[in-house]
């Protein structure tokens, strides 16, 4: 019994602090983004089996189990359970599988999946940071920061500024191009902030240059080439899908959009955490008993620029096949929330392009790779 995706659905990305999602409560974004889910799917709320939510910091306004509480928000009948977990970045790639392992196994039918994450509202790392002082002496890279270890991928890879800037030129370009053709309007849904509503994107740039990148301070240290132009921006975002049966797909008259055929998660050196996906990628392939030439297409978490290239020259994937519509370094990566958006966005290019075969892979902090291995459901 395989797992498939039937629909997905996310609030706009805005920039965090600076963005029109600044005041706007995770919770109350996330519960809107699963009502539009399901008012646009003929699915009951008593068939849903469970919500299971992936958050990377799950405090504050996010905190006391959300998952559950958004089962209430999102108007879902007080039957359906719901459940918080945390991979940090990975969250919701993560929540992704685990459903996915669920309804393989015969556990539940249906399961609504997602993530959240408002970078503007709760603090990095939380409100009561406490880092182990044992760890922090024999094993002080548990807790590296992420800038740092971008820049020690880019060193460890030769890689220049200019590649760096040239690769986040691309997303942009490309971001900017799928916005302005709408191809991004099936995939998001209108966040209501009191009188205002918000409907778009706001974090890419479409008129962004190699010119105007070179004029920027290194973000990580006087001596670096890693610069917030080629690093995603802090994003505030939801994302929600439904995760069902292939049998349940059929006895209610729903058309998937990709079967999952694969997951993996591997472990790397945190001090190079952004090369995770490599590892991890490999593992998917094995598993889908795939090579990198059988996928189609890639959506590869642009955490930083370094990592991505990093990831692309290691698995030989071709540049051309990676990220179509743009990738974080433009759209955002809301940290929890990423993974179900680039698994949702490889799920739809198998759709609008006619591919058969996709990847969706990301780093995570603490040095771990996620990936998920797509088909295109016929």
């Amino acid at each position: 019994m395989k797992a498939v995706i039937v629909d997905w659905l996310r609030s706009p990305f805005h920039r965090a602090h600076k963005g029109k999602l600044a005041n706007v409560r995770p919770d109350e974004m996330a519960g809107q983004v699963i009502r539009q889910l399901m008012e646009r799917n003929d699915i009951s709320g008593s068939m849903i089996d469970d919500l299971i939510l992936g958050c990377a910091y799950p405090e504050g306004e996010q905190g006391y189990n959300l998952g559950r509480l958004l089962t209430f928000l999102g108007e879902l009948p007080n039957t359906v359970p719901g459940a918080t977990i945390n991979r940090l970045c990975g969250s919701s790639m993560q929540a992704i599988l685990s459903a996915a392992a669920h309804i393989e196994v015969g556990w539940g039918d249906c399961i609504l999946v997602g993530g959240v994450e408002s970078m503007s509202r709760i603090q990095r790392r939380g409100f009561n940071w406490s880092p182990s002082p044992e760890l922090e002496d024999k094993f002080p890279d548990a807790y590296i920061g992420m800038g740092v270890t971008a820049e020690n991928v880019a060193k460890k890879w030769n890689q220049t500024r200019r590649q760096h800037e040239q690769f986040a030129l691309s997303s942009h370009h490309k971001a900017a191009s799928a916005q302005t053709k709408g191809l991004f309007k099936n995939e998001i849904a209108t966040i209501k902030n009191n009188e205002f509503i918000i409907s778009e994107d706001g974090c890419i740039r479409g008129n962004t240059t190699l010119e105007s990148m070179a004029k920027l301070n290194p973000a990580f240290g006087e001596n670096g080439i890693v610069t917030a132009a080629t690093s995603s921006p802090l994003t505030d975002g939801a994302v929600f899908m439904i995760v069902c049966s292939e049998e349940f797909a059929e006895k209610n008259k729903l058309k998937p959009m990709a079967r999952i055929v694969a997951g993996a998660v591997t472990g790397c050196s945190p001090e190079i955490m952004g090369i995770g996906p490599i590892e991890a990628t490999k593992k998917v392939l094995n598993k889908a008993n795939w090579k990198v030439d059988d996928v189609d297409l890639f959506e590869l978490n642009e955490a930083f620029s370094s990592q991505s290239l990093a990831v692309i020259e290691e698995l030989k994937i071709k540049p051309e096949i990676v990220n179509l519509h743009g990738g974080a370094l433009a759209i955002g990566h809301p940290l929890g929330a990423s993974g179900a958006r680039i698994t949702g966005k490889a799920a739809s290019l198998l759709q609008s392009t006619g591919s058969e075969r996709a990847v969706a892979t990301m780093c995570i902090g603490g040095g771990m790779g996620i990936s998920i291995a797509l088909e295109k459901f016929d």
